[in-house]
């Protein structure tokens, strides 16, 4: 019986200490809360603050997916979620190139994991957010396409009904599919004020 007891807690220490690992792990990426708000609204601050809006969305939508929720799909027509969130990653890519007046090549994407591109595109939207601070000058931030010798370009208005916009409609399908594969969002996460609930 005691070897028992003892077994059963220590089982628990270590549940206990890997879900700690765990939540430092998640906490240290972006947007498991949202930034202060900028103290001036500008053109820069709203655009930063949307896509610090689409940054939390993102973290809760693909925090803690399995892979029975990265693999599902409404019908047969519809993307996985796995397939959406790597939309959004390519969606936050174009957002990032924009801020940093760099134009969107086509090129052939190296395989990575679910783990991977989720970091990456919280990272590329966070470095999107904070460019926008720094860099007020909406007028010369436009949408670059790069393809060979073509090259067409947007201005900055497309990139928050575009790539913004869309971005955060997939984070909506994302929550939706997971809630239908029997994993639902965090409810503490309150997509109002940006914070956990306690």
């Amino acid at each position: 019986m005691k070897f028992i007891i003892t077994f059963l807690c220590i089982g628990l220490i270590f549940n206990a200490q890997s879900q700690e690992t765990m939540n430092t792990e998640s906490e240290q990426l972006p947007y498991y809360q949202i930034p202060e708000a900028p103290d001036s609204y500008t053109g820069a601050s709203v655009a930063s603050r949307m896509i610090d809006g689409l940054g939390f969305r993102y973290y809760w939508a693909t925090e803690g997916l399995r892979d029975v929720d990265l693999s599902y799909k409404p019908s047969e027509e519809a993307r996985t979620a796995e397939e959406t969130v790597e939309h959004i990653y390519g969606l936050s890519k174009m957002i990032l190139n924009t801020v940093s007046g760099k134009p969107n090549l086509k090129s052939d994407e190296e395989e990575l994991t679910f783990d991977e591109k989720r970091k990456l595109t919280l990272e590329m939207l966070f470095e999107a957010s904070n460019l926008l601070r720094e860099n007020p000058d909406l007028a010369n931030l436009n949408i670059v396409f790069q393809r060979g010798e073509s090259t067409s370009e947007f201005p900055f208005w497309n990139l928050i009904n575009g790539p913004i916009a869309d971005a955060i409609w997939h984070c909506g399908q994302v929550v939706s599919f997971r809630r239908a594969s029997g994993n639902p969002f965090n409810s503490q996460a309150s997509l109002f004020t940006g914070k956990l609930r306690n």
